[in-house]
Order: structure tokens, then sequence, then C-alpha cells
């Protein structure tokens, strides 16, 4: 085993790669939503709304169908 520690070698590794590379690409937070992500948003918060999430005594938490009718997950 050599004396350099994993994180070590990765950082070194993944800074020659930036040099090459450049660093990552990230975009502003403040442009327009397009239409696919606004139908995806929507679909995704309709989604989470028919969960709801239990705590049980332990303090751990899962979550159930919003609808008392399903048992299907309980």
């Amino acid at each position: 085993m050599s004396g350099e520690p994993f994180v070590q070698k990765f950082m070194r590794t993944t800074n020659k790669l930036r040099t090459i590379f450049g660093p990552a690409f990230s975009s502003s937070l403040d442009h327009e939503m397009t239409e696919e992500n606004k139908r995806l948003l929507a679909q995704q918060e309709s989604a989470a709304q028919q969960w709801e999430t239990v705590i049980r005594p332990d303090g751990s938490t899962y979550l159930v169908p919003k609808n008392p009718e399903d048992r299907s997950l309980r």
C-alpha cells in the first residue's frame, strides 16, 4: 500500500481533469422554465400529493397512500 491516501490521489486526478476539460458547467437559476419542465414539475407535484409520511415511535418514517381505502402498502 502506498503512503498517499486515496482522497489525495482522487483530488489530484480530478484536478488534472479540470485542467484539461475546464470546470463543470452550471447554469443560472433565474431563467424561465421550459414548457416541458413545467409539465414535469406539475406531474411530480401531483404524484407527491398522493402520499403522506408516517412517523414510527422510533423516529423512522415511511410513506403510505393518502387514500385510506388503499391498504396495499400498510
